[in-house]
């Protein structure tokens, strides 16, 4: 059979290695993508081994364009300078083909990322129909990555069927999507005035150590054997358990490198709560691991564990891991924290209110990474003295002032050197608060919200001192063992 040169032609389309020829941008990069501003830009992709390869971002008359040539696996990456926000870009690909993506936006990129609380949709959350309503935002993006676990760090970018595509809000596509996320997002970029594009990445039940890498719980002593526990996870037959650790960081971080964004934000901790004296290590570890992928110290703000009773409203390993979580913004520059004692459910882990969330790690982002001069914490203890038979405790983030939101003071105790903790009277007196207890003559520390489900209502005021704010953290001021610290071995007779 005599074949045409027509039909030659559209054979060879089909052939693979032909195929394989066209420049293909890394699946970030679609219709409707934000990329960061203010710093160089990452792109990259695939094309013919050896290709030449430009990239063009174009508004308007303006273009500024970046060269390479795709090394013998065909793979090629190049840094555009930075642009400045807004919307109207146009990013093209021009090789032995072009690929053109429209309707790009330049603003602020963010991370989400967590387990459940993370996840948690709009439509799971209060008041579902009235955000969706409101949700027609040319300016807000978002983007998802699928659940997905892996052994190794997934490199291939044609293995990532689990990334969707940039879409603009509206109210057909938000019900799905990350309340925390979307709410933060919309926060931000209402306050910000410039595009925002919101990468949502997360898994409920997983915990912290999913989301680090194996070379950095390798290297640090106390979390060395999560990697021999990666090891035999990954012998079994079938998929890796979203648990294993490392399995979340190889498929739903680390081919985020290297995008450019801003910084992440984290709702994460309900998982490790048994091991909550552990998280003081683990957590760091996390944010420095993604930190040292991306080579930089970018914000990293999270969200302090919301009041639960994890079967026991009076037990503590939940306060023993939203102490692990403030530790953390004392260990490490730039990591902040969305305080929520104020948004618990006693028997649901999952509380509802994602919208304060997302408006209290907004206000942490803009007071932090945006410098606007806002109260965007409560009050986070600083220091503690004793004057006779009371406690004096001062703190930071005071803003317009201390208050109770009720007539009384809740959730404070103090203890004496029988580390016998009693509930306490607490007084504020300026910008201090003092606390003291008829069953405590001596005392030596206090707590504050020392509960898996505290009551608490310490606040502190608007700028202006005419509102109520934010609320406090709870803190411990003593170093006494916590009940998640493994026990020490008994020395040998």
């Amino acid at each position: 059979m005599r074949w045409s040169r027509l039909g030659l032609l559209a054979a060879a389309v089909l052939l693979p290695g032909t195929a394989r020829a066209a420049i293909t941008p890394y699946p970030l990069f679609t219709d409707n993508v934000v990329l960061q501003q203010g710093v160089p830009i990452p792109v990259w992709g695939k094309a013919e081994a050896g290709e030449e390869v430009s990239v063009a971002l174009r508004k308007g008359d303006v273009e500024e364009v970046a060269k390479t040539k795709a090394d013998d696996k065909g793979r090629w990456s190049v840094k555009l300078p930075k642009a400045a926000a807004g919307t109207g870009y146009k990013l093209e690909f021009e090789g032995k083909n072009r690929v053109t993506l429209s309707n790009v936006a330049v603003g602020e990129v963010w991370i989400a990322s967590g387990q459940s609380n993370m996840e948690w949709s709009i439509n799971s959350s209060y008041n579902p129909l009235q955000f969706k309503a409101a949700a027609e935002n040319p300016n807000l993006r978002l983007f998802t990555v699928a659940k997905r676990t892996s052994t190794k760090p997934l490199d291939d970018q044609d293995d990532l069927k689990h990334f969707s595509k940039w879409e603009a809000s509206h109210p057909g596509n938000i019900g799905g999507f990350s309340a925390v996320a979307y709410h933060f997002g919309v926060n931000l970029q209402q306050s910000l005035k410039v595009p925002v594009g919101m990468i949502h990445t997360s898994w409920g039940g997983t915990p912290a150590e999913a989301w680090t890498s194996r070379e950095a719980l390798a290297a640090e002593p106390s979390l060395a054997y999560y990697v021999k526990n990666a090891a035999s996870a990954s012998k079994g037959k079938g998929p890796v358990r979203p648990g294993t650790p490392s399995s979340l960081y190889n498929a739903m971080i680390h081919p985020l490198l290297p995008f450019a964004f801003q910084g992440a934000i984290w709702y994460q901790g309900e998982a490790n709560a048994p091991r909550a004296y552990e998280y003081r290590m683990l957590f760091p570890t996390m944010i420095q691991d993604w930190r040292t992928r991306w080579g930089r110290d970018f914000p990293f703000l999270c969200v302090q564990l919301a009041p639960f009773a994890d079967n026991d409203a009076n037990g503590v390993r939940y306060a023993e891991l939203r102490d692990a979580q403030l530790l953390a913004t004392r260990k490490l520059k730039n990591v902040g924290i969305a305080v929520i004692t104020d948004v618990g459910n006693l028997l649901d882990i999952h509380p509802k209110d994602k919208l304060t969330v997302g408006n209290r790690l907004a206000l942490a982002a803009r007071g932090t990474v945006y410098g606007q001069k806002i109260v965007y914490s409560g009050p986070i203890y600083r220091a503690m003295k004793v004057d006779g038979e009371a406690i004096v405790l001062s703190f930071a983030h005071l803003g317009g002032g201390l208050a109770g939101r009720y007539l009384t003071l809740n959730g404070f105790e103090i203890c004496g050197e029988d580390r016998e903790f009693y509930p306490a009277k607490a007084e504020v007196k300026g910008a201090t608060i003092s606390v003291s207890s008829a069953r405590v003559k001596k005392p030596i520390a206090a707590r504050y919200g020392w509960k898996n489900y505290p009551v608490v209502n310490l606040f502190n005021r608007s700028q202006d001192g005419k509102t109520i704010a934010l609320p406090a953290s709870p803190f411990r001021t003593d170093d006494f063992p916590l009940t998640t610290e493994p026990k020490k071995p008994e020395p040998k007779k």
